[in-house]
This record gives C-alpha cells, sequence and structure tokens, in this order.
C-alpha cells in the first residue's frame, strides 16, 4: 500500500484524566528505523498499563485503586520503570494489524504480514537483562493510531482466523498471565486460585491455567460475572469476596495465589496457601498497600514471584497457543479509536468481562 504521510492518532498531552487523551486528525505517520517495521493498526486492546501510566498511579505517592487516582502527584516515579515517561506520547500496547514497510535490514518479504505485538523492548545484545528493558506504548508510541513502528523481532506473525480485534486481546494480558503462571511453575497437580477472573488478566490466567496446564482453577469475580468466567474453563467461580472465604474454600487445598487485585484481600487471600504454597503477582487494581503478616510468609514456606518483564519463551509460546486454538479471545466490546475516552471510561468502570479494543 501507499504510506500517507499522516495519520488520525489518540495522543497523550501528559499526565491526567481522559482530557490529556488528545484526539488528532492529522498526525506525522513514523518512519521504520534500521531494523523495525511499520505496522497498519487494524485493533488495538485497553490495558490497565495505558491507566496507570496516564494517571500516575505508578508512582510511589499514590496508594488507592487504580480507578481513584485523579492526576499524577508532586512527586514520585510515574512509569512502571520509573523513569518519567515523554510526553506527548502515544499509548496503547495490545496491537494487531499487517505490516507495510520495513526498515533498512528488515527483509521486504515481512511486508504484507498479519502480526501482533511483542511488547518488552530489549537491549538485541543483552535480551534478558530486565534492567534494559521498555515498554511499546510508554517508551515508545504505541498503538492508539493509524500506523505504528517497533523493531522487527516485535512484531510477531500470526496464522488465524480470529478477527483483528480478538486478536488485540492476547499481547499484553495474555503474556501477563502466562508469565506469572511461568514464574509460579503452575503444573497440573496445582489448585490455582485467580483474583480479579473477570479481566483481562484475570480471565487469561483461568484458560492459561486450566487449558494449558491443566491445574484446578477457582476464580474471584463479581457475580453478574459468574457465567462469563465459567466459560473460560474454572471449575469453581466465587464472589469477588466471599463472606466467609475460609469455609467457601474448606475443601480445596490452594497451592497457588495468582493476584491482579491486592488491596485490603490481601490477607485473608494469603491465608489460604497451604505451606509451601506459592503466591505470585502482576497487579494491583485495588490497591498497592497492603497489611502482611511475615509469620504466614515465612512459617507456611510461601514463595513470591513478581512477575513485569516477561521471560523470552512467553511470546512465542503463545503465538503457538492461538495458532492451534488452545487459548480463545474473551472480547467485551469494541469501540472507534476516536472515542477512547468512551472506551477507558468503560474499562475502568469494571462493568465487562473480558477485554475492550479499539479500532482505528
Amino acid at each position: 500500500m501507499r504510506v500517507p504521510r499522516m495519520m488520525q492518532a489518540m495522543v497523550t498531552m501528559g499526565h491526567g484524566g481522559l482530557e490529556r487523551l488528545v484526539w488528532h486528525k492529522e498526525w506525522p505517520v513514523p518512519a521504520p528505523a534500521p531494523g523495525e517495521v511499520l505496522i497498519r493498526v487494524r485493533a488495538c486492546g485497553l490495558n490497565n498499563t495505558d491507566i496507570n501510566t496516564r494517571v500516575g498511579w505508578y508512582s510511589k505517592a499514590v496508594t488507592g485503586a487504580t480507578n481513584e487516582s485523579k492526576g499524577i502527584p508532586a512527586e514520585g516515579d510515574p512509569t512502571w520503570g520509573g523513569t518519567p515517561i515523554r510526553f506527548p506520547r502515544i499509548q496503547g500496547a495490545d496491537v494487531c494489524g499487517e505490516i507495510v514497510a520495513v526498515g533498512d535490514g528488515v527483509d521486504a518479504v515481512r511486508i504484507g504480514e498479519r502480526v501482533i505485538t511483542d511488547n518488552w523492548l530489549r537491549d538485541p545484545d543483552d535480551p534478558e537483562n530486565k534492567e534494559k528493558t521498555g515498554y511499546f506504548g510508554s517508551e515508545r508510541d504505541g498503538g492508539y493510531a493509524q500506523f505504528t513502528t517497533l523493531p522487527s523481532r516485535n512484531a510477531l506473525k500470526v496464522n488465524s482466523d480470529l478477527s483483528d480485534a480478538e486478536l488485540a486481546t492476547f499481547s499484553c494480558a495474555y503474556s501477563t498471565a502466562e508469565g506469572m503462571l511461568c514464574r509460579a511453575q503452575v503444573a497440573k497437580a496445582d489448585t490455582v486460585l485467580v483474583t480479579g477472573a473477570s479481566g483481562g488478566v484475570g480471565g487469561a490466567l483461568v484458560q492459561l491455567a486450566k487449558w494449558r496446564r491443566g491445574a484446578r482453577v477457582i476464580a474471584l469475580a463479581s457475580e453478574a460475572k459468574h457465567a462469563d468466567v465459567a466459560a473460560l474453563g474454572a471449575d469453581r467461580v466465587l464472589p469477588r469476596m466471599p463472606d466467609d472465604l475460609h469455609a467457601a474454600l474448606k475443601d480445596e487445598r490452594i497451592t497457588v495465589l495468582a493476584d491482579v487485585v491486592g488491596g485490603a484481600g490481601f490477607g485473608p487471600l494469603l491465608e489460604t496457601l497451604v505451606r509451601g504454597g506459592r503466591y505470585t503477582c502482576s497487579g494491583a487494581i485495588a490497591g498497592p498497600i497492603v497489611e502482611f503478616d511475615l509469620r504466614t510468609f515465612y512459617l507456611r514456606d510461601l514463595t513470591f514471584t513478581g512477575s513485569t518483564v516477561i521471560d523470552l519463551k512467553v511470546m512465542p509460546n503463545l503465538i503457538g497457543y492461538i495458532e492451534a486454538g488452545a487459548i480463545r479471545p474473551a472480547l467485551a466490546a469494541t469501540y472507534p479509536l476516536s472515542d477512547l475516552h468512551a472506551a477507558q471510561t468503560a474499562f475502568i468502570g469494571k462493568q465487562h468481562a473480558g477485554n475492550i479494543v479499539v479500532l482505528p
């Protein structure tokens, strides 16, 4: 295709509320640098990272839930990696699209490939060094636009009958979930308790723990979403926080707690783990500050794993799962990119089950 000079894009102009997301009908189309590809964005999924970065939630000065933050505090480190984000910035990480041009050093045979994104930007000479990473849509412009660029190695070819919107649900949410399960070494013998199971990462945790690893899965979600979560393969679905958590789980042997919620429920949930159990975390949508009894941790011989930068094997594995039809998308809704304000409002409201996607 002939690449235009200008494109439509939703550009984040600074930290703050939705007013900081500004719609531009004419924004320069980026050119692929050496080793990069230019992607025509067909769909881009929403994730908590987008909200957290925009409102400055990653700052240590913020103590509340993600949807309670009204803007960046006066002090702190307002990005996931601790380095201030540069504005203007096009956010959006979960891209599905088509390669339409390549930079020097990239084989032109890639033009026309349908791809999804590996969002972790790594040092090509030291790819396993977590200190040398960035994130697509954070440290460089992402997919809330008609076109985007990224290193060729981060554009992963995918062969699937799924729609663009469906494929745009995988890159961030499912790789995050797969990363958590890999760190916790989840296997068939485990019983996994999943918090926030109706969200993008939570739903992916349910599918990947159950369908890929054969574990027993108990999911926590608001009761209005139980049918949606059950359809993902959960063995049991319980209220988001049962009145009597101990009684609800008295016949279960919870070996892994996969948590993306945090907040006030952290302490009681941690108490559900058996001796030698594992806690893995990649989010704190109900709040990052928790009450933590160290006696629970050391007397029960628990293992804690945080999970942000995924292992190199995660995205190739995920592509294989998609192409084999072993996992399926949970697409809740689509919006035009120009209606990103409405899409993020719906996302923050958490009334949906699954992923929300915008279409340029």
